[in-house]
């Protein structure tokens, strides 16, 4: 259908916003670097998965097609590899450019074609003497079996030629004695890194044979693979699963310049891959080592303004978060308010509150010395009821969880599993906590992101904290179900999926049809990071063709296209891609106002979360808290600096500020600024209030003077009131210009 796209295609066009935030000129240079290191950890990701994915497709069921654009699998790989090369100049570009402009502050990648001779001579000691022993070569020719080659690790290759035939040497290159970046000075900015030492004198690991060609190779293997399962043995299949994960067919092979076809044909017969799946990459083939060049320089103009987390101004530091969330709603707005002093905190005084009688959480990503789970071993050893569903099935932090399980089960909590085929993925916690006058209370939180304290200084999340019962209730039914194995197919007020989340969403958008179709305003917007739920998506081109007013914040990828004239007309959506990563999802139904309704949860609009995982979204019912994140939506729609516009072709445009008087809006800044300044206002409050009260302490002795002397007065106008007769008039007089505020204020 033309208003909609393919998936894979939609994703490389989310990983050219990434690249185009590397060439920015808004952006200062080492972060431009590190935007080119982001790109290409995507692609890998993307190669690892999703071309891992339909590989297999390729295989199994060669003639299904998408139904997004009625490709096979096959037909989709090769308008991937074409789109990935067509990018490749770009990337390459992105960083020669960003490394020759850091010339000027003493950066240099620097080539054998631009060292000294003594700079050669000195590598070539410290390959021989730091380099060499730790490293061995492999001779491979039809005799001798192929080494296996690591995922994602660089090795040098050489074309070998002898009396008697042409063979291939493999260098691994990788080890830990040795650091990648090889540092020739200006304090380490001055570089080479350490394949391209090894490539170089590769001809001394190979003595008896002569060096014909020579290159860099990196090859990526697929991860797409699966378990399902609630068996007792899931966490030892989980970590041979992990195990398996690394060693399965490689999806793609990257070199680092033009090489031998007769040796190129050959690593490609071993690996068992296509010359298609060969990319030649002029740059570095792992370009994690930018983010280590950041160190070396802090001149602000270099680096993004230094921003933290601020204490949540909604907060007080007098009272428990849970006495706190008792008297109203709260709402955390991340990495713009920090987590260790909201969140973190919440846990901790839980933890160690004595009338906490449990802790029931989910868990998906955590940090590597995460304060959540030592709050959680705390609160078990303390003797409360802990429960930890801990999802093992996390892509590529399978093996993290794993031993987080074994953690906290050593600690003594219960923990569990997802269900069955289906992912939790969901951000659900319920602490239940004895009243003061019988029976229990709870605080439920519910968010958008991981309880994970490095990202959340990182990515853009919301968490809502709640001590409504009825959520609560809903909470304490999830939890049930992901004990039992089963599903929640009713709720007093949350969303959750896979049975009662997307026929919620489609039944408020339906409300929105039906407000338009009878002559009122209807009104759908979301922030989300992927839109692909054909479901869903159907249900927003029959609100767009009902005259539904409908603005989308799609972050990734979006296989929904705007402004597609009869379809899609009322439809605007824009990407965010900036400084941190857009990763809070809001659904919104309804103009502004009191009937305006208002969710945030973990469920992006895909069918893996709508109906294939275990997902959660709160309502926000609180006028204020619905006002905040209506402004913050207002915001997201105006910025004008990392908002690209989706056209009805489906390409994303940077806006430009047309007249001289646009302001820049980056919403990003935006929200920072706006958490400085109400952490700032609360301390002008709190001030204002404490020079009150020592105003109040003074007026106190003020005041005792002032009523001995109304008292003298009053008892000179008594004497004189038998003469007058106008005393009883004096006297109220008297008494009346003798009031203590009279008495300060002159």
């Amino acid at each position: 259908m033309e208003y909609l796209e393919n998936r894979e295609l939609s994703w490389l066009k989310f990983n050219k916003r990434v690249l185009e935030e590397a060439t920015a000129p808004e952006n200062p240079l080492l972060e431009r670097l590190s935007f080119s290191a982001i790109y290409q950890s995507n692609l890998d990701e993307f190669f690892m998965v999703r071309v891992g994915s339909l590989t297999d497709k390729a295989k199994s069921s060669p003639k299904k097609v998408d139904s997004n654009s009625n490709m096979t699998a096959a037909q989709q790989l090769d308008a991937i590899f074409t789109a990935v090369r067509r990018l490749q100049p770009a990337v390459e570009s992105a960083y020669f450019n960003t490394m020759s402009e850091l010339a000027a502050y003493g950066y240099e990648h620097v080539s054998f074609d631009k060292i000294t001779p003594e700079e050669k001579n000195l590598l070539e000691l410290y390959f021989k003497y730091e380099i060499k022993p730790f490293i061995s070569g492999i001779v491979v020719n039809d005799a001798m079996p192929f080494p296996f080659l690591k995922n994602k690790e660089i090795y040098a290759v050489v074309q070998l030629g002898s009396k008697k035939k042409t063979s291939i040497g493999i260098i691994p290159v990788s080890h830990d004695h040795c650091e990648r970046v090889i540092p020739l000075g200006n304090g380490g900015k001055r570089f080479i890194l350490q394949e391209e030492v090894v490539l170089h004198f590769a001809h001394l690991m190979f003595k008896s044979y002569k060096v014909l060609d020579r290159v860099l190779v990196r090859v990526t293997r697929n991860a797409d693979i699966m378990v399902s399962g609630k068996e007792n043995d899931f966490r030892e299949r989980m970590e041979e699963l992990v195990v398996k994960r690394s060693k399965l067919e490689p999806v793609r092979l990257e070199i680092s310049d033009v090489f031998s076809n007769d040796a190129l044909d050959y690593l490609c017969k071993k690996l068992k891959l296509k010359n298609a799946r060969v990319f030649t990459s002029m740059i570095p083939l792992d370009l994690s080592y930018l983010y280590s060049l950041q160190d070396l320089d802090d001149n602000e103009k270099l680096h993004f303004q230094q921003r933290s987390p601020r204490k949540p101004a909604s907060l007080s530091d007098t009272k428990p978060v849970f006495a706190q969330v008792k008297a109203k709603d709260i709402l955390l707005s991340y990495p713009f308010e920090s987590m260790n002093l909201s969140f973190i905190r919440l846990l901790q005084e839980a933890a160690n509150d004595p009338k906490v009688t449990s802790i029931k959480i989910t868990l998906y990503r955590l940090a590597r010395n995460s304060k959540v789970i030592d709050a959680l071993c705390t609160a078990a050893e303390q003797g409360k009821e802990v429960l930890v569903m801990i999802e093992l099935r996390a892509r590529f932090d399978e093996a993290n969880n794993i031993e987080w399980s074994k953690h906290l089960q050593k600690a003594g909590v219960k923990v569990i599993y997802g269900p069955k085929d289906y992912k939790a993925h969901s951000k659900l916690l319920l602490i239940t906590r004895k009243a003061q006058g019988g029976g229990d209370e709870y605080v439920t939180q519910i968010g958008t992101g991981n309880y994970n304290e490095k990202t959340s200084a990182l990515y853009t999340d919301l968490m809502l904290l709640t001590a409504d019962r009825a959520i609560a209730e809903d909470a304490e039914n999830i939890f049930s179900s992901l004990i039992n194995g089963t599903f929640v197919e009713k709720t007093n007020k949350l969303l959750v999926s896979p049975l009662a989340l997307r026929p919620q969403v489609l039944a408020m958008m339906d409300e929105q049809i039906e407000i338009a179709k009878n002559g009122g305003k209807g009104y759908i917007a979301a922030k989300v990071n992927s839109l692909c739920d054909k479901v869903i998506m159907a249900k927003l081109v029959e609100a767009s063709q009902a005259g539904v007013k409908i603005e989308l914040v799609v972050r990734g990828l979006c296989c929904l296209i705007a402004g597609v004239e009869g379809y899609t007309d009322n439809i605007a959506i824009r990407s965010i891609v900036g400084r941190f990563l857009e990763h809070s999802r809001i659904f919104i139904f309804g103009t502004d106002g009191k009937d305006q309704k208002i969710y945030i949860g973990s469920a992006d609009y895909m069918s893996r979360n709508t109906i294939r995982r275990v997902e959660v979204a709160a309502p926000v019912e609180d006028e204020k808290l619905k006002k905040r994140i209506r402004d913050m939506f207002h915001v997201l729609m105006a910025d004008n600096v990392k908002a690209r516009i989706m056209h009805n072709d489906g390409t994303y445009v940077k806006i430009v500020r047309r007249r001289e008087n646009d302001q820049p809006v980056n919403s990003q800044e935006i929200f920072y600024d706006d958490a400085y300044q109400r952490l700032e206002d609360k301390k002008k409050k709190q001030e204002t209030l404490r020079q009150n009260r020592e105003k109040g302490t003074e007026k106190k002795p003020a005041a005792k003077r002032s009523s001995k002397n109304t008292a003298a007065k009053v008892k000179t106008a008594s004497k004189r009131s038998t003469a007058k007769k106008t005393s009883g008039a004096a006297e109220k007089t008297g008494a009346k210009r003798g009031r203590p505020r009279k008495k300060s204020e002159n």
